[in-house]
């Protein structure tokens, strides 16, 4: 199976919650009792159907096997009062950070399942029936009728993933992300010598000394992404939860070809504007990557005085040597200590 089928970030589901079971009619037997009065038990509730973040799972493919989920009916009621069992609740994991979105109105989610353990119960089971027992009066001791279950809740959703990542590395296709990604944590990203070797996100967990933070690199932006141009406008979402961001140039190419690299710089900045303009406040830093490949180095200080005079901090670094990477961590770890939380971003 190919990475980017076994990555799914958005999936179509439809779910229904159980009915409810029947009421029952019955009447006692007992001598001497002339038909012995209703005994008739409700009917049980149908199950819900209910999601759970589940911080193991990191993509929605199951539910792309699985586009249909039903919750258990209500069992009927039965004589002698029994009240006939309810329902059992589907409980369906998705990944952390999964948003619900009802199809019927999809302008704003259901739910935001962005904590391990997150529920949320999508699809309420309908109420069982009363059976004939309730309907007793004393004007009629005898009903023969009860009352069917009600319907459970049928919806159609989309489920939408945004990974949860506190540090975003952004920049052009064969800028060097999932090299440097490799470097700082265990994570396997593909790395080949040509653009768009990565086709989904992929994560990796971070360790500096006792603090530890997670990594997304972050697929597939060229010029013109949020207008559909190369992998589109994708996995730009993935960026949102994103803490700090890291933006990747590669120096590297200088020693291939001139090339403007305040333009290339630029040129992201505006798919991240517009795919959402408040990207753009998210603290910053810009990394010259490739080192390595580059003989003559003073080619970089255009770059790196033009973007300090931005207020950016640039630092330079080799995915492949080591060089700077100890650097660019600390900056990441004093960004992360300054940045708001998710929670505040939110607000």
């Amino acid at each position: 199976m190919k990475p980017s089928d076994s990555f799914i970030d958005e999936v179509l589901v439809s779910v229904s919650a159980g009915d409810g079971g029947d009421g029952c009619v019955s009447l006692r037997r007992e001598k001497y009792v002339p038909r012995g009065g209703p005994d008739g038990g409700d009917g049980g509730r149908g199950g819900n159907v209910e999601l759970v973040a589940d911080r193991n799972l990191g993509t929605l493919l199951d539910h792309r096997m699985r586009s249909e989920i039903q919750a258990e009916p209500g069992d009927a009621g039965g004589g002698s009062n029994r009240t006939g069992a309810d329902g059992a609740t589907a409980v369906v994991r998705v990944p952390v950070g999964t948003l619900v979105y009802d199809l019927a109105d999809p302008s704003r989610p259901l739910a935001d399942l962005a904590s391990d353990g997150a529920r949320f119960v999508v699809a309420r089971g309908g109420r069982g029936g009363r059976g004939n027992a309730f309907f007793r009066t004393p004007t009629r001791q005898t009903p023969d009728s009860a009352e069917r279950g009600r319907a459970g809740q049928i919806r159609r959703l989309r489920l939408s993933l945004k990974l949860l990542a506190d540090v975003g590395l952004v920049g052009f296709p064969n800028a060097g992300k999932s090299t440097l990604l490799r470097r700082i944590s265990a994570a396997r990203p593909r790395v080949a010598a040509y653009p768009f070797t990565t086709l989904v996100p992929a994560l990796g967990v971070v360790e500096v000394g006792e603090r530890r933070f997670v990594a997304a690199d972050i697929p597939g932006l060229i010029e013109g992404a949020s207008e559909g141009a190369g992998l589109g406008d994708r996995f730009l979402r993935h960026i949102e939860r994103t803490r700090v961001l890291v933006h990747l140039v590669d120096a590297g190419s200088l020693a291939f070809e001139p090339r403007d690299l305040v333009s290339d710089y630029d040129a992201i900045r505006r798919e991240l504007a517009a795919y959402e303009e408040a990207l753009l406040l998210r603290p910053e830093i810009v990394v010259l990557t490739k080192l390595d490949l580059l003989a003559d180095r003073a080619a970089l200080e255009p770059f790196a005085a033009e973007l300090t005079r931005r207020g950016r901090e640039v630092l330079r670094v080799s995915a492949a040597t080591g060089e700077g990477i100890d650097d660019l961590l600390r900056a990441i770890v004093r960004a992360l200590d300054k940045a708001p939380g998710a929670d505040e971003r939110a607000a």
